[in-house]
């Protein structure tokens, strides 16, 4: 799992494009388990055939985590305020 798109790695399976449809999906704040659902029913997928793993999921939490964009509060994860 790579950070960035590159050449053999589309957009959309890389931890900037997953999180990018998380930060999308967060319109309010949500469990980490309705986020989750809100994501593998069927809202992240961009060929009809690869579906989101829960792995690439957490990694992407992870990454926007780490830099800043989501904080977890009272088993609620939102936004950060900051951004």
């Amino acid at each position: 799992m790579m950070i960035l798109p590159s050449k053999h790695l589309s957009t959309y399976r890389s931890l900037i494009g997953i999180g990018s449809e998380i930060l999308r999906c967060l319109d309010r704040p949500r469990t980490v388990s309705d986020l989750w659902d809100k994501m593998s029913s069927g809202a992240y997928r961009t060929d009809g055939k690869w579906t989101l793993g829960f792995s690439q999921f957490v990694l992407a939490l992870d990454f926007l985590y780490v830099v800043d964009l989501v904080r977890f509060d009272h088993g609620v994860l939102m936004r950060s305020k900051s951004r």
